[in-house]
């Protein structure tokens, strides 16, 4: 028999799918829909092989639920907007557009190789004007209906590359290209509005069993409801201008009389008023915009305050009052922008007082604390307790003093019980070429105008200048100026583009039913929604998917869509590491450039010693990544994909090793070699008896498999899967079969469900055994196997048997048998016999359905 051939047999099948279009899907309301997703790839220049074991997944999942009967959609697009397009047209001269859509071509081929069940009639790319031009027409609907705004917003601004950055951007406070200190700057932005549906989006979480708990409490913590009190401290002497009190909100007015100070935000009204006649608040507050608007970034500054010559009185001690600050830590955009601060029970209010040698009165009593020794140092108490210190207060638990404490606030009329979010209005403006144009034109004397839906799309012009830093749009000499269409006179567009977090957040939608007239055909939706299994990496977890599903509640608004919640299941997946190498000069480098040798690597070329860096997530920058091309050329695609499945749980981290991959490999051979066999064939019809001892362990040896096989797969245990066919095809392997008919029958049996069983591993070896075997059609569309419930119940079981405590050997045992005939059966086993030979048996202990021991002397 010739040996397994991945180089030829793949490139055979994918030719076969593809000529026979195995994978197109069409709508067909008698079956029933299942539609599995992987979070789409940014078209980068070349994937690795840690975006195979993301597709793979889904690839078992959209196979298997193929074999079960369900109609799948499976389909494969491209996140291609975003800033290293332009990045690269700045470093080579290359023009966006082509960047983009010559590395999709690239990444396209690979993923084909790979053998997955796409249906690639579907493919867009957002960078197609025929995907963007509905998303500006839904732009101008959500317009209409009052879910967009244009507002004055803070951003992270670089001055020297003149465009906004994401938080994700800015590193130790400057711009991760140019290098220049960020500033925090008031720009008007587009937003969509969804703190709108703050309180919805948070509640529909725990409707959504089929995503992971620790995903739904990230997005909770992100929304971040809290419940706490409004209230205005008044000033002490005369109020400056304008100001009645200062208007604070607290989610712990229960450790006011702990409060020692008051701070606002550097973009509070009071301190923009105060700076006004203040150089040195001037200077202050644009020091703290130097931190820009992350507020990691403002967490982890040193606390820094500048003291306003106001004071407040305290509400509920009488002619107590406490110092104004302005503070870098607090921020304008959540509550009111302003504190009381209550140093020994909050970390950043603690820094601040030891930095500027204020009050430090703790209010809340541990449990078993002595209130006349008990202290803060350097470290807040945030836990339980009852209140001290606190005059009407005191003894009340800090729940009940919450309530307490907001009950005299209300009756005092100084303010009242509010709700608060930590989630912000969504801004989607981005000063960029390569992102979808904002549908909306600037006119003097119009104001903001949508374009009108015959002049959709907006293109970005062919043209743009990348030599400069900051929007080539901006500085473009003709894309910008047209002319009103509501008064006829000059106007501009607008040259913002869209976040493209945008462009990701109704993808799901377009590929089930991308037509050329509409965004998503309704009835095509209604058929496909929601996703029913979702799949991609923990990073995405809080912002892709959080605007996901307010996108989606915004399209089921304009008419668009009937669900509100995209995706029913989501599954997040663990990162694929390998090993990291720098040569002598410091330099990263690939894999492929080194040799490794009784853990001393050297420069495969050179010869020169390299250093063997940490065991991290597979990253371009760090070039410690796998070809997948390289790999399916040395071993085959079924052995990648079956290495990256087998190795640890799908929600974990897996390190890449080539050990793993030739193992995997080497499984491939050891399949081929029992499937391929000469005389093997799957039977028309299996006998109801005749088979020897060693055909029936078979036959249930084949259901085992197949039902244990299944239930993994329907719970992503696809390791686990995959261990149980290494011992299913040791049980094929092994069985002692008679020459009978029957037991021939077994064999059949036993070899079709293995091949059956491993298509959504290895779909191309699959292919090719099912041919040998003579199956009919394609195996990846024969039905999944079936197991019979009567052949899962085991009449015998195997225990293990040991002495004196070491393993000696293994008996079989009827299933219902006692104590007292287990250990004669252990007692008369030839291989036990010969390890207590000429000793006493002092106890024989049977646990039952596990082990025996026998201790001997």
């Amino acid at each position: 028999m010739a040996r397994y051939n991945p180089k030829s047999v793949e490139p055979k099948w994918q030719s076969v799918w593809a000529d026979k279009q195995t994978f197109l899907t069409r709508e067909d309301p008698s079956r029933p829909k299942y539609y599995v997703l992987e979070m789409f790839p940014y078209p980068s220049g070349r994937i690795h092989i840690g975006h195979v074991r993301n597709y793979a997944m889904g690839d078992v999942v959209a196979r298997y639920k193929r074999a079960r009967g369900f109609n799948v959609l499976h389909p494969m697009g491209w996140d291609a907007f975003g800033m290293p397009a332009e990045n690269a047209a700045m470093q080579t001269g290359a023009h966006p557009r082509d960047w983009t859509y010559q590395n999709i071509d690239t990444m396209r081929g690979q993923l084909k190789r790979m053998g997955l069940a796409i249906d690639w009639s579907r493919e867009f790319a957002t960078c197609d004007p025929e995907y963007y031009v509905h998303e500006q027409r839904m732009f101008l609907e959500f317009l209409k209906l009052g879910l967009v705004e244009r507002k004055e917003s803070y951003v992270n601004w670089d001055p020297v590359d003149m465009t906004v950055l994401a938080n994700e951007q800015v590193i130790d406070g400057k711009g991760w290209r140019s290098g220049a200190a960020v500033e925090r700057r008031k720009l008007s932005q587009w937003f969509f509005k969804i703190t709108d549906r703050a309180d919805d989006l948070l509640s529909a979480l725990d409707d959504l069993p089929g995503w992971p708990d620790n995903v739904r409490t990230m997005q909770k913590n992100w929304i971040g409801k809290s419940r706490g009190l409004k209230m205005s401290f008044q000033f002490d002497g005369a109020a400056p201008e304008g100001f009645d009190g200062l208007e604070v909100y607290t989610t712990r007015p229960d450790t006011l009389f702990g409060a020692s100070f008051c701070a606002v935000a550097p973009d509070h009204p009071l301190a923009v008023q105060c700076a006004k006649g203040d150089p040195e608040l001037q200077n202050f507050i644009k020091d703290c915009q130097s931190l820009g608007a992350s507020e990691e970034a403002i967490e982890k500054a040193d606390k820094k305050g500048y003291r306003l010559p106001f004071s407040v009185r305290h509400p509920f001690v009488e002619g107590e009052t406490l110092p104004v600050f302005v503070a870098n830590f607090i921020l304008m955009q959540y509550g009111t922008g302003a504190i009381f601060g209550c140093p020994a029970h909050d970390q950043r209010d603690l820094d601040f007082a030891r930095k500027y040698n204020l009050d430090v009165t703790p209010v809340v009593l541990p449990p078993d604390a002595d209130p006349a020794s008990f202290a803060i140092e350097n470290e807040a108490y945030v836990g339980p307790g009852r209140l001290f210190n606190s005059d009407f207060l005191n003894g009340l638990s800090v729940e009940d003093a919450l309530a307490a404490a907001i009950a005299k606030v209300e009756e005092m009329e100084a303010g009242s019980a509010t709700t608060n979010y930590r989630l912000r209005d969504w801004g989607v403006s981005r000063q960029r070429y390569w992102g979808c144009p904002i549908p909306v034109i600037h006119c003097e004397a119009c104001g903001l105008v949508p374009v009108p839906e015959k002049d959709l799309p907006v293109v970005l012009p062919d043209e743009a200048d990348f030599s400069e830093p900051g929007n080539p749009l901006e500085r473009h000499p003709t894309w910008k100026h047209v002319t009103c269409p509501s008064c006829g006179g000059p106007a501009l567009r607008e040259t913002d583009t869209f976040d493209t977090f945008v462009d990701s957040s109704w993808y799901f939608a377009r590929f089930a039913a991308p037509t050329p007239e509409q965004s998503c055909d309704q009835a095509a939706a209604d058929y496909w929604l929601p996703v029913d299994q979702y799949i991609g990496g923990i990073e995405h977890a809080i912002l892709h998917l959080l605007y996901a599903r307010y996108f989606t509640r915004n399209m089921k608004d304009a008419g668009y869509l009937s669900v509100e919640e995209p995706f029913t299941n989501l599954f997040t997946q663990g990162m694929v590491t390998h090993a990291t190498y720098k040569g002598e000069d410091g330099a990263w480098l690939f894999p492929e450039e080194v040799d490794v040798k009784d853990g001393v690597a050297r420069h495969i070329e050179t010869g020169a010693p390299v250093a063997i860096g940490s065991i991290e997530k597979m990253s371009k920058s760090k070039k410690n990544v796998v070809s997948p091309e390289d790999i399916a050329e040395a071993y085959g695609a079924d052995a990648a994909r079956w290495f990256m499945l087998s190795d640890s749980p799908p929600e974990r981290d897996v390190e890449w090793t080539d050990s793993g991959v030739e193992g995997a490999w080497r499984m491939m051979n050891r399949i081929w070699a029992l499937a391929g066999a000469a005389g093997a064939v799957i039977p028309d019809m299996l006998p109801a008896e005749g088979y020897s001892d060693a055909g029936l362990a078979l036959r249930r040896a084949s259901h085992g498999a197949i039902a244990g096989i299944t239930d993994d797969i329907e719970h992503f245990r696809f390791n686990k899967a995959i261990a149980r066919l290494y011992e299913f095809v040791n049980a094929i392997k092994t069985a002692e079969l008679t020459d009978s008919a029957a037991d021939a029958a077994a064999r059949g049996e036993a070899l079709s469900a293995l091949v059956r069983l491993i298509a959504p591993y290895a779909p191309h070896l699959a292919e090719e055994c099912w041919t040998a075997l003579g199956g009919a059609g394609l195996v990846c569309d024969a039905p999944w196997p079936e197991a019979d419930a009567a052949l899962l119940v085991q009449d015998e079981i195997v225990l293990g048997v040991q002495v004196n405590g070491k393993r000696r050997g293994e008996i079989a045992v009827p299933k219902e048998a006692d104590a007292q005939a287990v250990e004669a059966i252990a007692m008369a086993d030839a291989g036990v016999q010969r390890h207590i030979e000429g000793k006493t048996v002092r106890k024989v202990i049977v646990v039952p359905g596990r082990i025996v021991n026998i201790v001997v002397g």
